[in-house]
């Protein structure tokens, strides 16, 4: 009976640390979990594109990672963009900590985005070799990506599902 118990034991520890683990700003981040992190960057625009956040924590779920999610669930657009505005603040200063404990950047473009906030990160990153871009045709600042990204060596994908696809296997 023992026996029994400690592997079923062994087994339920080893499916909760296969399991992924999505920590959204501002909840604090892990200090000693082992698994890889990865920074969800990206277009955001304040609600009005595609959560394409929840497509990648769907699609690692069963990875053994730790995926820092800046989409906010009580984003309130009456905060002000200004230092001086606590929530704002808080927002900010935890992506740049999410960002340097991140193992790998994913930084996604929409085509009908600007993404500004994302284009200086990804200028503050680009030599880190944790970038994996996403950047489509039509996207208004593509040139200024493409070129930044050949320059630094910065990884770029066509779709996240490529992206997804290269994470797994290095994952293994």
């Amino acid at each position: 009976m023992k026996a029994i118990l400690f592997a079923l034991f062994l087994l339920l520890n080893t499916t909760i640390f296969a399991q992924s683990l999505e920590i959204k700003s501002p909840n604090k981040l892990p200090k000693n979990d082992q698994r890889t992190k990865i920074f969800l960057g990206g277009t955001i625009d304040m609600r009005n594109s595609e959560d394409w956040q929840a497509k990648v924590s769907k699609e690692l779920k069963n990875e053994k990672v730790i995926l820092l999610n800046p989409r906010r669930d009580d984003w309130n657009t009456a905060w002000k963009p200004v230092k001086e505005e606590p929530e704002f603040r808080k927002q900010v200063e935890w992506e740049l900590n999410a960002l340097e404990n991140a193992d790998y950047i994913i930084m996604f473009f929409g085509k009908d985005s600007k993404s500004p906030i994302s284009l200086l990160e990804m200028g503050l990153y680009a030599k880190s070799g944790k970038l994996l871009v996403i950047c489509p045709d039509g996207f208004w600042r593509k040139g200024n990506v493409d070129i930044t990204a050949e320059k630094y060596g910065v990884k770029q994908f066509d779709s996240i599902e490529n992206v997804l696809d290269y994470l797994k296997n290095i994952l293994k």
